[in-house]
């Protein structure tokens, strides 16, 4: 929305502006409903994903509720209890994710319940990609694959001391995002995707005739 009454497009990440930048999105081209959105916990995104493509489930991002889980306890005691987070979503089960959450929980919940609060507040879609293929794990539990690109443009944006016009802003972004886009590569397990789309239902990373065996 613009601010201090100038044309130029400021957004901020409202419910509202999200849901302009889906429908775009949609009417550009992404009929079928994603299966998987990875975010931190900007409501605004997800009251807004949810009007648009309403069968997309969510994934939190991992990298920013381990920050912020953290920020909440002592320093003294960040490091233990960032190993701890690790073994959450680095099991190989849900079962032992669940296990892992749990013991999270008991550890601090007594002394520090605000850490303890804001890890459980999302307990269910922290683990949504147990449902997804084990080789796209590494995809989903973060953010840091689109954070890893938009650092080019942030580096960029601090070199240059700001992005001149809105139009100079835009040139900018599409051709850093052309340049970067030579270094992309295929997700792991791209040869899964299909099966994904096509709503094949994964158990702990694994087709259900593979997780039985």
């Amino acid at each position: 929305m613009p601010t201090s009454g100038r044309a130029a497009a400021v957004y901020r990440e409202s419910e509202q502006s999200w849901k302009a930048l889906l429908l775009d999105v949609q009417a550009r081209g992404l009929t079928i409903d994603p299966k998987l959105a990875t975010g931190d916990g900007a409501l605004g995104f997800w009251k807004a994903i949810g009007q648009v493509f309403s069968t997309t489930r969510e994934q939190r991002c991992w990298v920013h509720k381990t920050a912020n889980v953290l920020d909440k306890l002592p320093k003294r005691l960040q490091p233990e209890a960032k190993e701890k987070l690790h073994q959450i979503w680095m099991a190989e089960t849900r079962a032992d994710a669940e296990q892992a959450f749990d013991l999270f929980l008991t550890t601090y919940q007594a002394k520090y319940p605000k850490a303890a609060e804001w890890l459980a507040k999302d307990r269910a879609v922290l683990l949504t990609f147990y449902n997804f293929p084990a080789e796209h794990w590494i995809h989903l539990r973060t953010t840091n694959p689109i954070e890893s690109t938009f650092a080019t443009v942030r580096l960029r944006h601090r070199r240059t001391k700001g992005n001149g016009s809105r139009l100079a802003c835009l040139t900018m972004v599409f051709k850093l995002m052309q340049s970067a886009s030579k270094k992309w590569r295929l997700l792991n397990g791209s040869q899964l995707l299909p099966e994904v789309i096509a709503g094949v239902q994964f158990i702990d990373g694994l087709k259900p005739q593979t997780a039985a065996a």
